[in-house]
């Protein structure tokens, strides 16, 4: 009975851990880019009380043994990079990425980071930098006179400045992607930086060597699904109050010994 307090206990831990991880997602149901989480569990090490295929007689052996489980516990929370919905805002800086790939943010401390992200603005000094005044690399920088501002599929940014009739290019946009996406390292502001687990970032074009497209006018919105992540939170729900359960009987056990008069 004592086994079974603590082994119901790992149980509501690993649920609140859930359900931390649900409302982050919930909160987040808004925010452009985002990629919801998701949490990984195991079955932690088992006390073997008598084991399989152990002899019982001479001729005989036993064909199951009596193994007890002690709890669980959450081994990952895994990021998951499915496509979000597109949303049209005809803003000409907005850019959506159709298929795989990262844009890349330079940070102040000079560091690459990634981000799915295209709300971009233009800084005083004309270049295309995220909300928080990241400069995105490599550096575009738009003419101040810029009447129109065009970006294709494959990223080339063109402007149209006043008595010319051709568009001027002024830049390119590159994507980057990882061969373990969900390895990345989340570090808030809708960055992601590499680690050991995600490799090393692999630059190109868009649209070639597995990148995706550019769509200006549109933006990438959350992967999280509300009705997904209320059933997700019910179900988390219940797993914990029955775990609670779990340890409320045991504990109605133990009083029911202690009680017990010779």
């Amino acid at each position: 009975m004592i086994r079974a307090l603590w082994t119901a206990s790992t149980g509501m831990e690993a649920q609140q851990l859930n359900i931390d991880i649900i409302s982050h997602n919930l909160a987040n149901v808004n925010t452009t880019g985002f990629k919801k989480s998701r949490a990984d569990y195991q079955d932690l090490l088992y006390q073997e009380i008598k084991s399989a295929g152990a002899s019982s007689s001479p001729s005989t052996m036993v064909p199951t043994g009596i193994e007890v489980g002690q709890g669980v516990r959450t081994v990952s929370t895994e990021k998951v990079f499915n496509q979000g919905n597109f949303k049209q805002t005809e803003n000409p800086l907005d850019i959506a990425i159709e298929g795989e790939g990262f844009f890349q943010v330079s940070r102040p401390d000079g560091t690459l980071s990634y981000t799915r992200t295209g709300e971009f603005k233009v800084d005083s000094g004309g270049r295309l930098v995220t909300s928080d005044g990241y400069l995105i690399e490599p550096q575009i920088s738009i003419p101040a006179n810029a009447l129109a501002i065009t970006i294709s599929a494959d990223g080339i940014v063109s402007a149209t400045q006043p008595g010319v009739a051709v568009p001027t290019q002024v830049g390119n946009l590159e994507l980057a992607r990882f061969i373990n996406p969900s390895g990345l390292q989340p570090v808030g502001k809708n960055l992601y930086i590499p680690t050991a687990a995600s490799g090393a970032a692999t630059t190109g074009v868009p649209g070639s060597e597995g990148m995706g497209t550019l769509a200006q006018g549109f933006l990438e919105m959350s992967n999280v699904s509300v009705v997904e992540e209320m059933v997700n939170m019910i179900a988390a729900q219940r797993a914990y109050e029955i775990n609670s359960k779990a340890i409320q009987t045991s504990d109605e056990m133990l009083q029911t010994a202690n009680s017990m008069k010779r």
